[in-house]
C-alpha cells in the first residue's frame, strides 16, 4: 500500500489531452507517480500492466463505453478508489456514479487543489484500511449470523462467504452496527462516514445505503436491517449477536 504521497500511483483517464496534461503534471509535482488514458481500451491496458492507488475517471469518453459503464467494469473487479470527473454537474450522474461504487464526484471546471484534497481523503481512508488488515487483537460484531470485523474490515455473510463492499460501503456499515438501534440523521451519518470536506449531499448518503442494502438485505425494497425514519434518516434494527464481539 503506498503512502499518501511520493509512492501513491494514480491513473487520470480523460480524452481531452490537456486535462491528462494538467492533472498529470500537477500530481507529479506533488510527488506522484501518475498514468494515463485517453478511453477505456487505453484503461484497461494500463490496468493489465500495473496496480493504481486510485484513478480519476472522466465521466464522458469516446469508444462506446463511458465513465459510469467503466466505473462499473472497475468495481466489479477491484476496489480501486475511484474519482469521477466531469464537465456535467448533474445529481443524476452523480447519484448513479456512487451507486456504482465511486468514490467521489467532482465537476469541471475544478480547481487542481480541491481535487488533490479530496484525493488525499480517498487515500486516507485507504490507508487505514491497510493499517488494520493485521490487527493484534480484533473487534468484531454480529448481526443476525453476519459477522462484521471491524479490524480487518470483512464481512462475512451467514454462510461464512466473505462480502464485498467498496470503503465508503463498508464503513457506512460500520457506523450503523456501533449505533445500532439510534436513529442516525444524514448530516450525522455524512459526518461519520464521508467528512464534511468531501461536501458530501442527502442523496450520495441514500445511494450508499441502497448500494449496501443490495448486498446485505433479503429483499432490499423491503429492508430488515437498515430501515428509513421518514423525515429524519436511517436506523439499523439487526439484532447484535451475543459472544461475538471481542477486543
Amino acid at each position: 500500500m503506498a503512502t499518501l504521497q511520493h509512492d501513491a500511483h494514480l491513473l487520470v483517464v480523460d480524452d481531452d489531452p490537456r486535462i491528462r496534461q494538467m492533472l498529470t503534471r500537477y500530481f507529479e509535482d506533488e510527488g506522484y507517480a501518475v498514468s494515463s488514458a485517453s478511453d477505456g481500451i487505453e484503461m484497461r491496458v494500463r490496468m493489465r500492466q500495473q496496480n493504481f492507488d486510485a484513478i480519476l475517471l472522466d465521466l464522458v469518453l469516446p469508444g462506446g463505453a463511458d465513465g459510469l459503464d467503466l466505473a462499473r467494469e472497475i468495481r466489479a473487479q477491484s476496489d480501486v478508489p475511484i474519482m469521477m470527473l466531469t464537465g456535467r454537474d448533474d445529481v443524476v450522474d452523480r447519484i448513479v456514479g456512487l451507486e456504482i461504487g465511486a468514490d467521489d464526484y467532482i465537476a469541471k471546471p475544478f480547481h487542481l487543489r480541491e481535487v488533490h484534497a479530496r484525493l488525499k481523503s480517498i487515500l486516507r481512508r485507504r490507508q487505514s484500511s491497510a493499517r488494520n488488515a493485521e490487527p493484534v487483537s480484533e473487534e468484531i460484531i454480529g448481526f443476525e449470523d453476519w459477522k462484521l470485523n471491524l479490524s480487518r474490515r470483512q464481512l462475512l455473510d451467514p454462510e461464512g462467504a466473505e462480502i464485498e463492499l467498496t470503503t465508503g460501503e463498508f464503513d457506512m456499515l460500520a457506523t450503523f452496527v456501533r449505533h445500532a438501534g439510534r436513529v442516525l440523521t444524514r448530516d450525522v451519518l455524512m459526518d461519520l462516514t464521508r467528512g464534511r470536506n468531501l461536501e458530501a449531499f442527502d442523496r450520495t448518503i441514500d445511494a450508499q445505503i441502497v448500494r449496501l442494502r443490495r448486498k446485505i438485505e433479503t429483499d432490499p425494497k423491503r429492508p430488515q436491517f437498515i430501515k428509513a425514519v421518514r423525515g429524519v434518516g436511517y436506523v439499523f434494527t439487526a439484532r447484535l449477536d451475543d459472544g461475538f464481539r471481542k477486543w
